[in-house]
């Protein structure tokens, strides 16, 4: 099984929108996967579900239990001032330290906006991932222009898509 998690709580982004093109493209493969989408935590999960509540929110453990069934993840991770977004880390915060990650196996990509891709966000997942021992494959890819080279369902340029299809095939092997 293999998690996708969709790195933003705003509703209708398109980071949901990539995590569901990586779905598709990991169901032609007939490879199960299923998406996280962090739109659709608790509202109050960083009151209720973090620290000395841990374990205590019904509705967050939903998430926890979803995400212990996974061996390998798909992080799509927007860039926001430079780096992800805080409900991103606080989601991570909530997971159990260090069984959810440790010795696993995840693949990142980037989207932004402008030039870089989120470049720098996925720099700082890897350094997090790294310290809670999970794996990070090498090739991340970095979609800039998003609104530019995606359409909602598909990336329309042919060196991004041929990267999609690389990763995933990469992903499998890890």
């Amino acid at each position: 099984m293999i998690t996708i998690i969709s790195g933003t709580n705003r509703n209708n982004s398109v980071s949901a929108q990539v995590a569901k093109l990586y779905k598709k493209l990991l169901d032609e493969k007939q490879i199960e996967s299923n998406i996280i989408d962090l739109a659709d935590l608790p509202k109050d999960f960083v009151y209720t579900a973090l620290y000395d509540n841990n374990g205590k929110n019904p509705e967050f453990n939903e998430f926890l239990t979803q995400l212990k069934a996974s061996k390998k993840y798909v992080f799509v991770i927007p860039e926001y001032n430079g780096s992800f977004p805080g409900v991103l880390k606080a989601f991570i915060d909530g997971m159990e330290y260090p069984n959810s990650f440790q010795n696993k196996k995840c693949a990142l990509v980037g989207i932004s906006s402008g030039m870089q891709g989120a470049g720098l966000a996925l720099s700082h997942m890897t350094d997090i991932f790294n310290y809670l021992g999970m794996h990070v494959l090498a090739l991340k890819l970095k979609l800039a222009r998003i609104e530019k080279n995606f359409n909602g369902e598909e990336v329309t340029d042919k060196l991004y898509s041929e990267l999609l299809e690389e990763q995933v095939e990469k992903l499998i092997e890890f």
